[in-house]
């Protein structure tokens, strides 16, 4: 293979791949540097000079002339004066020679060697490039396009051919995959797996709602509205606490938009998955209120040293603090950074209602634990939910639960 073509080939690459002329001559540099070592053992007594726009490459090698009886005679940097003139008639003792040597003239086999760590070096560039772009896009929105769904994985490439990974885990379980279609999802982590760019994305991360929140909602992207945290169930609900330092914007109202239309459009990106925008205050008890939206309380026990707060809500409030599969209450918990135990404020109907560890001697504590994970702390708030729920929102068995509410109705007949 002729100079020209080899260092045209690697030049016109680096072009595409946007590599700067530096780091270009660099590796040329040091692929001919290798490919004179294995041929002279030393490379310190050569210039390399390589014009990579036209294709052309010169080597020089250099070397002091010395009498033909010289004991430096067999230096790598040392020729004789016999040899000397056979280059130049008139050279004498002391001057220096400079020889060109063409690529052709290391031999067949070492070009072409030259030639695969050449393409080994712009493959591992490549990989470099790839790595470096998108360990800098971490946490920001890319499109890709489906082009194999796995059991565990969903593969899709970039407009540049590169491959990108959405794991099971990181899908939204209602998510359905078509080869050819445009997903988006945010850059979650990149790796390299035995020196291979590993580019994995999210749909479930909060990060990905915040990056929407800044696609939809020009207030969030100028920073005029700051969003403080998001917690997620993926595909199912959300809660986002909002802040503004400016007084005449309504961080929630600009959130949702004029009839939801901001939020709508997020909403179906993330397949239909209910979203709370809360508005964040310091104000502890306001917080947690606005957070169990949109149930009401009563009122409330901190206990900051355990990172706990008992609510107490009207009966026909527990539900909605707890919402569909404990989802709102968990929300609410991870969104305020405490625990939150829900409890049923009685009135004076319910004075004769009994408290469930009344019944510890009969009914095992893990399971009274489980009653009071779904807000249920009473007998009659246990008796007045149907069997079928109770099962449902609980991890108990259908013949526990049976023998619970036996217990329990025997108490008021």
């Amino acid at each position: 293979m002729e100079s020209n073509t080899l260092i045209e080939s690697f030049a016109d690459f680096a072009k595409q791949k946007n590599v700067d002329r530096p780091t270009m001559i660099r590796i040329l540099d040091e692929v001919f540097r290798t490919l004179i070592r294995k041929k002279y053992e030393h490379d310190d007594n050569f210039d390399i000079i390589i014009n990579a726009d036209k294709g052309d490459l010169e080597i020089w090698r250099f070397r002091e002339i010395v009498d033909d009886n010289s004991e430096d005679i067999w230096d790598h940097d040392k020729i004789c004066l016999a040899d000397a003139r056979k280059i130049e008639p008139d050279f004498e003792i002391g001057e220096e020679v400079a020889e060109e040597l063409t690529l052709e003239s290391f031999g067949r086999r070492a070009v072409l060697m030259a030639r695969q760590t050449l393409m080994q070096k712009i493959k591992d560039l490549e990989k470099d490039i790839v790595f470096q772009k998108y360990k800098d896009l971490v946490g920001e929105i890319i499109s890709g396009e489906v082009y194999q769904i796995l059991s565990r994985e969903v593969l899709l490439i970039d407009v540049e051919g590169n491959e990108l990974i959405i794991p099971k885990s990181e899908q939204i379980h209602k998510d359905r995959y078509r080869k050819g279609e445009s997903v988006r999802a945010i850059v979650h982590r990149v790796e390299m797996v035995n020196g291979n760019p590993r580019i994995i994305l999210s749909r479930t991360a909060p990060t990905f709602l915040e990056r929407l929140f800044e696609s939809e909602v020009p207030e969030v992207y100028d920073g005029l509205i700051t969003i403080k945290k998001v917690v997620r169930e993926p595909g199912e609900r959300a809660k986002v606490a909002v802040e503004s330092y400016d007084d005449r914007i309504d961080p929630v109202g600009a959130c949702v938009g004029m009839k939801g239309s901001r939020i709508h459009a997020i909403v179906r990106e993330l397949q239909n998955e209910n979203i709370d925008v809360i508005n964040f205050t310091e104000n502890k008890d306001l917080y947690i209120t606005r957070a169990l939206s949109p149930a009401k309380i009563l009122n409330m026990k901190i206990d900051e040293d355990n990172g706990r707060v008992s609510v107490f809500l009207k009966p026909d409030q527990v539900s909605l603090a707890i919402g569909k599969g404990g989802q709102n209450i968990k929300l609410a918990s991870r969104l305020v950074g405490l625990e939150i135990d829900v409890f049923r404020e009685l009135d004076g109907k319910e004075e004769e209602d009994v408290v469930l560890d009344e019944f510890s001697d009969e009914i095992e504590a893990w399971v009274i634990s489980e009653f009071r994970k779904i807000g249920l702390d009473t007998a009659k708030s246990v008796i007045g939910v149907s069997k079928e729920d109770l099962i449902r929102r609980t991890d108990l068995e259908e013949e526990t639960v049976n023998n619970v509410l036996k217990i329990l109705q025997k108490e008021f007949e």
